[in-house]
């Protein structure tokens, strides 16, 4: 069945049934996180705009807000009833949801597949109710959801992230929730975070869906343990991934994994190279783990596709070149060669001791002048379709002015992607924050560079196949 999404992430009212006057409660936490924005606030937390009703039967005010016994007493149209009660009231919650014709259910309450049997059962009836009531359902045994550029925390999570332009789909909250606080130490961010559990009603590919048209969200990141319908998600990946890139990383890749996953979300994992199989068909990037799911989504969000398998590179320390080389070989990023007359200007503006190749070593005294030109040199050569610029920490170093100098040429050259390498800690805090106010990737070390650089690669062959599909047909 398909379902309209618009009410999980634009609501204008929210009834949180469960809410509660216990500040160490889920329900308590729910309600915080509408009204400031996070439990713990930070510089991105602010108020839901829209009506907000907290339902308690025990309590006539929560947090200032007037409490209402139930839903019925709520004169109002409710858009989002978010359920944090415990699990043997759940279904005659469910049925005052159905009765009030809400338009959208997030139910966060735990103890259902993931139990076994008995709560297998459980989520089967719950799910039969608003399936036959055609009301969409995220959960049970879920986070919630957050939207960033709505101010909109409805779940149970500590903060608000960022406003950026990467969709999170999570089967795990636990997940979700460490990188709302990872995301707002680096100034991360996302469109929007989604929670999805045990996807009684919706699952991941139901969400992946709504991204394909949401004008917030440039790439999708996801995190599975196990897909219910795996001809849908297939069909579905193929489409959006013409528009949108998608990451995703697979937990319960071994017979270990497959049985915490069952015990965790009451998935089914399934075998890992079978769904390694499907993602590769359907156009799916696949991260090794939790840093490069980001670090991918991050340079396939902001940086154009590279249009030929044939970069530069730029450094002023020789051994991080090597090791740049070497990973290229082993990813099957190509390595330019340069000609005569790029070397007779280089020539003019490098000094004696440069290596007159690629790898360009520019030598460690290289000052903000010798990167630009270097930089822009490279760019400008037909040959060079990408760009990875290292820059190691020493005496003379200018980070600041180095990382102006790739943001002037991200503007001038803005069909070439340029990844960084701006190695080092505080002394570099300063430059990596330029580059990440402009949209330009940093990574701390050239083999993820590398393994992003690859990944824009692949991305023009992603969508050349299908155009080349279109024009066979």
């Amino acid at each position: 069945m398909k379902y309209n999404l618009n009410h999980f992430f634009e609501p204008s009212s929210i009834a949180v049934i469960g809410a509660s006057r216990d500040p160490n409660s889920v329900g308590q936490s729910i309600l915080v996180n509408l009204t400031k924005g996070g439990i713990f606030q930070s510089e991105y937390c602010k108020p839901f705009k829209g009506r907000i009703y907290p339902v308690n039967p025990n309590a006539e005010k929560i947090l200032g807000l007037e409490c209402y016994p139930n839903l019925k007493s709520i004169d109002d149209d409710i858009d989002l009833a978010i359920v944090a009660v415990p699990p043997k009231i759940i279904l005659e919650v469910i049925k005052d949801c159905i009765t009030k014709k809400v338009r959208a259910i997030i139910v966060v309450t735990s103890g259902f597949s993931e139990l076994g049997k008995v709560g297998e059962k459980m989520q089967e009836k719950l799910t039969e109710l608003v399936t036959r009531a055609k009301i969409p359902m995220l959960g049970p045994n879920c986070l919630g959801i957050l939207r960033p550029y709505t101010n909109l925390n409805a779940s149970f999570s500590l903060s608000m992230p960022p406003e950026g332009d990467i969709a999170f789909i999570s089967q795990s909250g636990a997940i979700v929730d460490s990188i709302i606080d990872w995301a707002i130490d680096k100034r991360y961010g996302f469109s929007a975070l989604v929670s999805y559990g045990n996807k009684a009603v919706l699952d991941v590919t139901d969400f992946l869906e709504w991204f394909e048209n949401d004008q917030h969200t440039k790439a999708i990141a996801i995190y599975c343990e196990g897909i219910t319908d795996g001809r849908r998600f297939i069909e579905a990946a193929k489409k959006v991934s013409q528009k949108k890139p998608i990451v995703l990383i697979k937990a319960g890749r071994t017979k270990a994994g497959e049985r915490a996953a069952a015990s965790h979300t009451g998935s089914l994992a399934g075998s890992y190279e079978i769904y390694k199989a499907a993602f590769k068909q359907s156009n799916v990037f696949v991260a090794d783990n939790i840093e490069e799911l980001f670090d991918l989504s991050k340079a396939l969000a902001s940086l154009p596709f590279c249009r030929e398998n044939s970069i530069g590179i730029v450094t002023n320390g020789g051994g991080v070149g090597v090791l740049c080389a070497d990973y290229c070989e082993e990813y099957g990023v190509n390595i330019a060669e340069l000609d005569k007359s790029l070397l007779k200007k280089l020539d003019k503006v490098m000094p004696a001791a440069y290596s007159r190749s690629n790898p360009l070593d520019i030598v460690g005294d290289a000052l903000p002048d010798r990167y630009r030109n270097a930089i822009n040199l490279l760019l400008e050569d037909k040959k060079i379709n990408g760009l990875i610029v290292i820059q190691t920490l020493q005496s003379v170093t200018k980070a600041d002015e180095n990382a102006q100098a790739v943001v002037e040429a991200r503007h001038k050259f803005p069909d070439k992607p340029i990844v960084c390498v701006f190695m080092g800690g505080r002394f570099v805090s300063r430059a990596t924050y330029i580059l990440h106010k402009n949209n330009i990737p940093n990574y701390n070390d050239v083999k993820k560079a590398v393994k992003a650089m690859k990944a824009l690669i692949e991305r023009k062959n992603q969508i050349e196949t299908k155009q080349n599909t279109k024009t066979s047909k």
